[in-house]
């Protein structure tokens, strides 16, 4: 098997020494090649200082000095080391002290250098952990006869792949695009070398999935040993295992999709109980009794992290004999689940609730639209084969907007966000058109990737779903919580209260008013403030840009911890896809773990029991629920993987993001010279972000365009002003703009204000930043506000040269 060194470290801590046979098997090194690459590495490690060894065993050495974090590097070589940890400090790493490490890596740093109030601590990279490009998408060059190079796109990419073992017509494809893999990267003054994995084509040529699917290495098929354990599996549920199981077979059941055709994973039943309470069952599909620890396909799920949803094209994170078959709820087919029996009384007060392992069967599969032609009240066709839970799923919908407003009442919001990139009725001409670029970005029927809950152009059925999935999350928390059982928990930290100040001083220079309720604390009630104005003004798009921009990403951690967007102190945990998700899929395995091996008692002679499966038992248990083995086996490899699985689920946001943004200047490249109607979202030294209101595609008029006036960038207004015609560009202002020029593979468009083109001469305005282009390079040199190669704290100024110079 592939290790990384990141996953080699995660099983080595400075406690106990482990002995290499261990390792061998945690890390499934069954061939020689794969037993050298170990040697190898612990070689090298004990030889840098990183590991020490002892009678034949080995253990990791504590380094105050050593940090880990991930490099993020600029086209120009300035690079930083992010450490994980909220609030760290970014490490400088400068170009001689990157030790062949590459813009992405995760590495191990040794600070060198103090920071102080003005500079960023610098560092040297010690170990690359784990590297983020085993492939890139590149331009093929040729050198000489019969000597080829591949120049990657990316521009943050310093160096040049040589291609040795090219094909022989590989001089047909010169400037061409191809997918190239990394066969061995830089070693010592040696060049990285390459392999062409697949050739996309000139430029005319290269379809957007595979740039995207290059770009990001994502995974076309499954190995054959991944098919293979798939297909082994056995289909049949055997009386034993039912045995061990709660029936549900016999309630109502029914599963609720965008199309019915879809494959679902979860099922809803609702019944009525005594006293006018009700039964909810939030019924997920049992993936980790099929996906077991440290079987091949765990080990493929593990590695993609996540599903990818890339337009009309999955990319799974299990392979289609586990997501359509097995774990598919089929109506009519027996099927095994994890369930959560919530009790709930008529105003969405929660009672009490039970997790069980369950055997059920679905009676009903609903589309959204046919969920709200039911909700609408409608008796037609669509609706007649519904007629015995029609009523069920009008009591459902009423639970849940009981339970939205317990959640509002937290203090938790929502964010007024499109869904699509496109609809039919957005300038698009055709029906072809539109199904060209449409696409929803919502895969999760929970508060997603976010953190906040998105509500603009969400079906109302969807909105249902994701307080019932909200809610069972919470639940499931906080049960790991009160048996504490290891667990992956979603985090969404808070704000910066800096950010949200610099928020609420711009809102009114647009005479908006965003107070606070307490000035020295965030409290997520103030976003939802914030969002009740933004709704009220004109500008309520661009205000929630803002607002986004503010919000940290959220992330996993071992560690319980607040979740800023759903107002939660408590734990939260992803529990409802592990279909998709692998965090989900690790919290099922360890409920699995009290189901088989959960103590309901201190000893097994004790009188006094608990039920561990019953909210019931919280706060009574005084033991530890799982055998020490099994408890730490299980924390041993959630620590091992929860960064991993944060950074899967970054790389598939950006793959999905790179895909949007690619059918945008698509779609753009074929307009350019319209003119169409915009607002404006963004306002920097360089120029301004407009969005097209017809076809929400964002682009820049860069300042040099404005050739009316000479304009001055005012950064706490967020304006550029003229000097002589005192004319003013600000946020929230709508104006015309035109398309002058696309960028295809940078996905950056360049527009022009109508009507400001002049001849060249009188003005230039701020003319430093040449296109679009330095945009994306001058952001990430901004954030680090570099001046001669030097880290410096980032402050704020005033000024009418690009923040690049400055």
């Amino acid at each position: 098997m592939e290790f990384s060194i990141a996953e080699l470290l995660a099983y080595l801590s400075p406690e106990k020494f482990v002995a290499p046979k261990t390792l061998e098997q945690k890390l499934d090194c069954q061939d020689d090649s794969s037993l050298r690459r170990l040697q190898v590495a612990l070689d090298g490690l004990e030889k840098i200082g990183v590991v020490e060894k002892e009678r034949g065993k080995y253990r990791r050495i504590a380094q105050d000095e050593v940090v880990e974090g991930r490099l993020r590097c600029s086209s120009k070589g300035f690079c930083f080391a992010i450490q994980d940890s909220e609030g760290a400090d970014d490490i400088y790493i400068r170009e001689s002290q990157l030790n062949s490490a590459w813009n992405g890596d995760r590495v191990l740093v040794r600070v060198t250098k103090e920071g102080s109030r003005r500079r960023s601590p610098e560092g040297e990279v010690r170990v690359i952990l784990e590297r983020a490009n085993p492939s890139v998408l590149a331009r093929i060059k040729q050198i000489e006869a019969g000597e080829f190079r591949a120049a990657p796109l990316d521009d943050r990419l310093l160096f040049e792949l040589d291609l040795p073992d090219a094909p022989e017509d590989l001089d047909q494809a010169l400037e061409q695009l191809a997918h190239i893999e990394v066969m061995r990267y830089p070693l010592g003054q040696h060049r990285p070398k390459g392999r062409v994995a697949k050739v996309l084509g000139s430029d005319e040529e290269a379809g957007d999935l595979d740039i995207v699917c290059c770009k990001h290495d994502l995974p076309s098929d499954f190995p054959p040993h991944v098919m293979e354990a798939a297909k082994s599996i056995s289909t049949k549920i055997t009386k034993a295992e039912i045995k061990r199981r709660l029936d549900l077979r016999s309630v109502p059941t029914f599963t609720i999709k965008t199309d019915a055709e879809e494959s679902a994973d979860d099922a809803i039943t609702l019944e009525e109980v005594e006293d006018g309470n009700w039964q909810l069952g939030i019924h997920i599909a049992d993936v980790a009794h099929y996906v077991t620890a440290s079987t091949p396909l765990d080990r493929e799920a593990q590695k993609r992290g996540v599903s990818v949803y890339l337009g009309d094209i999955n990319i799974p994170m299990l392979p289609s004999e586990i997501t359509d078959g097995l774990c598919s709820l089929k109506v009519g087919k027996d099927r095994l689940a994890v369930s959560v029996l919530i009790l709930l009384d008529a105003t969405g007060n929660l009672l009490e609730f039970e997790i069980q392992p369950t055997i059920i069967n679905v009676d009903y599969r609903l589309s959204y639209e046919q969920a709200e032609a039911i909700l609408a009240g409608k008796k037609g066709k669509e609706v007649k084969p519904f007629s015995k839970i029609a009523k069920t799923i009008v009591q459902l919908d009423k639970l849940s907007h009981e339970l939205k407003d317990q959640r509002r009442e937290r203090g938790a919001f929502e964010l007024n966000l499109p869904e699509k990139i496109y609809s039919r009725a957005d300038g698009i001409e055709t029906p072809e058109e539109a199904d060209k670029y449409t696409f929803s970005k919502f895969h999760y029927d929970d508060e997603g990737a976010l953190g906040a809950i998105v509500v603009a152009d969400t079906a109302p059925i969807h909105s249902m779903l994701v307080e019932l999935m909200v809610l069972t999350n919470r639940i499931v928390a906080s049960h790991m919580s009160a048996l504490s059982l290891p667990a992956v928990y979603r985090v969404h930290p808070t704000p910066d209260l800096k950010d949200v100040e610099d928020l609420i001083k711009l809102a009114s220079s647009m005479e908006i008013e965003l107070p606070l309720e307490n000035a020295e604390e965030l409290h997520p009630r103030d976003y939802q403030n914030f969002t009740k104005q933004f709704s009220e003004s004109t500008a309520e798009r661009v205000l929630t840009y803002l607002l986004l921009a503010t919000l940290k990403p959220a992330f996993y951690s071992m560690t319980p911890k607040a979740h800023f967007g759903l107002a939660l102190e408590e734990s939260y945990v992803h529990f409802a896809a592990p279909v998709r998700r692998y965090p989900d899929l690790l919290i099922h395995r360890a409920l699995h773990a009290m189901f088989k091996d959960g103590r309901a008692g201190k000893s097994a002679r004790s009188k006094e029991k608990v039920e561990l499966r019953h909210s019931s038992c919280h706060g009574n248990i005084a033991w530890n629920v799982l055998p020490p083995e099994v408890q730490s086996e299980l924390e041993e490899y959630f620590g091992m993987v929860v960064v991993h699985i944060t950074d899967r689920e970054k790389i598939a946001q950006d793959a999905e993001n790179d895909l949007e943004g690619l059918k945008k200047a698509e779609l753009m490249k074929e307009r350019t010279g319209e003119i169409f109607h915009g607002v404006i979202t963004g306002v920097q030294s360089y120029g301004l972000f407009v969005e097209i209101e017809e076809l929400l595609v964002e682009g820049l008029v860069h300042v040099s365009s404005l050739k009316d006036d000479w304009y001055e960038f005012r950064s706490r207004q967020q304006t550029l002003v003229g000097r002589k015609n005192r004319k003013q560009y600000r946020l929230g202002d709508r104006i015309e703009v035109q398309v002058k020029s696309v960028d295809y593979y940078r996905q950056q468009i360049d527009l022009i204000t109508v009507g400001s083109e002049a001849e060249d001469g009188e003005f230039a305005g701020d003319d430093s930043m040449e296109t679009a282009e330095d945009v994306g390079e001058s952001d990430v040199i901004d954030e680090a506000n570099i001046t001669d190669g030097e880290p410096l704290e980032v402050v704020e100024v005033e000024f009418d040269d690009d923040a690049e110079d400055e």
